[in-house]
């Protein structure tokens, strides 16, 4: 997925909440000059933390396999250009590494350490395997902010939130969540559909009409409309 796409869905995702929004930036699509850009575009859209990994351009999803690493040093300064390039202090750097697939946990704490020494405000060691590689990386980088990806059916535990706050994470991503629950939805409706040939029995499994207009709150862009319009003397 590319970079103006990813900007593109932040730009709707901030314009629909006030909630702050962490943004996967991959790669940085690209090498330095190209993670300055992303940051100054994400930045500008309005994200409250990106998160930078150490893969090779184009990369894979963390639970994958055949992941190729760039060079620790290359990370760095991926880094150290996205700290300088941001505007705001507040907004979070997060550094991935996606070494453990490749070299193994020791070598994805190692390259932990080196990215917090290049300025990362965060950690995420993506994809460790089983409770007591979390507890070490916890124990590792203990007060450092840390970050958990939560993939059902990955090759990280799907632990509770308070156990792995107990573990030393302090942000989860339940990336695949959302999604997956809504396409095992959809292709129940469409079972149905196709079955039955009618949705009105299906009525108490979906948003009510109401709700739906709620969600997308109608009634305040109807009374907008109505308001212009009655100050002009239109619409009557």
């Amino acid at each position: 997925v590319s970079q103006t796409e990813i900007l593109g869905q932040l730009g709707r995702m901030v314009a629909a909440s006030d909630l702050p929004v962490v943004v996967d930036a991959d790669t940085g699509y690209g090498n330095v000059p190209s993670v300055i850009r992303t940051v100054q575009l994400f930045e500008r859209a309005g994200a409250s933390a990106l998160q930078l990994e150490d893969q090779a351009f184009p990369k894979r999803c963390g639970h994958f396999d055949g992941h190729t690493l760039i060079e620790q040093g290359e990370m760095q300064a991926k880094i150290a250009a996205a700290v300088a390039a941001r505007v705001d202090p507040n907004l979070l750097v997060i550094a991935r590494t996606d070494a453990r697939g490749v070299l193994g946990l020791d070598e994805a704490l190692r390259r932990g350490h080196a990215y917090l020494e290049a300025g990362a405000d965060a950690l995420f060691v993506e994809a460790p395997q089983g409770v007591e590689e979390m507890a070490r990386i916890g124990r590792e980088f203990a007060g450092v902010p840390l970050l958990a990806n939560i993939v059902e059916g990955g090759k990280t535990p799907p632990l509770p939130v308070d156990e792995l706050h107990g573990l030393g994470f302090s942000i989860v991503l339940y990336a695949n969540f959302l999604m997956r629950v809504m396409l095992h939805a959809g292709k129940d409706a469409l079972t149905h559909l196709r079955t039955t040939g009618e949705s009105a029995s299906y009525a108490d499994r979906m948003l009510s009409w109401q709700d739906r207009q709620s969600m997308f709150r109608l009634d305040d862009f109807g009374d907008t409309e109505d308001a212009f319009l009655s100050a002009w003397g239109a619409g009557s």
